[in-house]
């Protein structure tokens, strides 16, 4: 009996910093969802690199273009303001750029990062624009090796994690 042909991984980023991080107020059980939800988008997808950021809560794992000898604190506050000048405040629709994203908006992403996906987490219908107002967006961000990593099979098993998200009542940064 033949087994399935082996999935093509991206190659591992090289000079890159590899994080797992996440905000530290978080309740047990959304600390559960973030670490759940990063671990399964770069287990099944040909990411290198997944950021979630959901109601003022942000989780980051693989590689990533981060300052040298920073604490996870720090990391998280940096990626942060990298967020925030990138302007993903109110991210409505996906962005995808399967061909590499210009590097110099981008100073979070690994070296070599060849497919760039933002996918926004659904808002709550039931709350109001000002109840929605964050410093950033809610969103998965997810980045890889590889040119036009993410099929259309990916992307909608993507936004399918992102709908996970939708509506979490969790805390605010650290």
């Amino acid at each position: 009996m033949q087994g399935a042909a082996p999935v093509e991984r991206p190659a591992l980023p090289e000079g890159n910093k590899q994080i797992f991080a996440m905000s530290e107020s978080l309740s047990e059980r959304d600390r559960e969802d973030l670490a759940w939800g990063t671990f399964v988008l770069l287990k099944n997808t040909n990411t290198v690199s997944v950021l979630i950021s959901a109601q003022g809560a942000l989780c980051v794992r693989g590689y990533w273009n981060s300052p040298e000898s920073a604490s996870k604190a720090q990391i998280l506050e940096w990626l942060e303001r990298q967020i925030q000048q990138i302007g993903l405040s109110d991210l409505k629709e996906t962005l995808y750029f399967p061909q590499g994203a210009d590097s110099a908006v981008w100073e979070m992403l690994p070296e070599g990062t060849r497919s760039l996906l933002v996918q926004p987490v659904p808002g709550d219908p039931n709350t109001t624009a000002s109840e929605t107002t964050k410093k950033i967006g809610e969103f998965i961000l997810l980045a890889s090796s590889m040119s036009y990593a993410y099929n259309d099979r990916d992307r909608a098993w993507i936004a399918a994690v992102a709908n996970k998200f939708k509506g979490k009542s969790t805390c605010v940064y650290s």
